[in-house]
């Protein structure tokens, strides 16, 4: 287990430790630790936080992999991106679990990489490619902002653009025209605009709605 954080580790030791099938067999605090340490003890499975100092997690898993390509990492973080998650299963990762899910996950990530398949998502995969095919086909499509607004707030924008008043709006989704304001006020505060005008243009480039041909 390689984690910068003490406090990490102990959790995770203590989590481990609570299951007789499991034995944590060493501890690193770094990247280049964690190599040195999985090189000379080679366990099963490596847990190995994404972000370390002196060795980030997908370099060290590139020279471990390179090393002993037999041990199964599975990386911890708390956040990553999808294009990273492809990288991490391109250069030999067995598992990402994020470390707010880990009294949920990490048993059974460990166990399920084990046994040769791979934990991805949440869940268990055993067909890495098309789990890296979808993985893809999410990383082509470019994340839509939505600067903070609700979905609500998204249906009343999309009012706007299209001409509606304050009333149509309200009758439109069962509002009062008082909650349809606020809705309105806390849009504005949102995206910085101050007028129904601005707020469609607003919406129109940055692709907050669909147009209608």
């Amino acid at each position: 287990m390689a984690d910068d954080h003490p406090v990490v580790r102990i959790g995770v030791r203590n989590m481990l430790q609570a299951d007789e099938n499991l034995d944590v067999v060493g501890e690193a605090g770094d990247g280049d630790e964690a190599i040195t340490q999985t090189l000379e003890l080679l366990p099963d499975v490596l847990l190995l936080d994404l972000h370390m100092p002196r060795l980030p997690g997908l370099e060290a898993t590139r020279s471990i992999m390179s090393g002993s390509p037999t041990v199964k990492i599975i990386l911890l973080t708390s956040t990553i991106s999808t294009q990273q998650i492809i990288e991490a299963l391109q250069i030999g990762a067995r598992g990402i679990v994020l470390k707010d899910a880990l009294t949920e996950h990490l048993t059974s990530a460990i166990r399920a990489v084990a046994s040769g398949d791979y934990w991805i998502g949440g869940r268990r995969v055993v067909n890495l490619v098309g789990a890296l095919h979808e993985l893809m086909q999410q990383a082509a499509v470019p994340e839509r902002k939505t600067f903070g607004l609700t979905p609500r707030e998204m249906e009343v924008v999309g009012c706007i653009v299209e001409g509606c008043s304050n009333r149509d709006i309200a009758r439109q989704f069962s509002l009062s025209e008082e909650t349809v304001k606020r809705h309105l006020s806390n849009i504005f505060d949102k995206t910085g605009v101050s007028t129904r005008l601005e707020l469609a243009m607003f919406a129109i480039a940055h692709q907050l709605v669909a147009l209608q041909n």
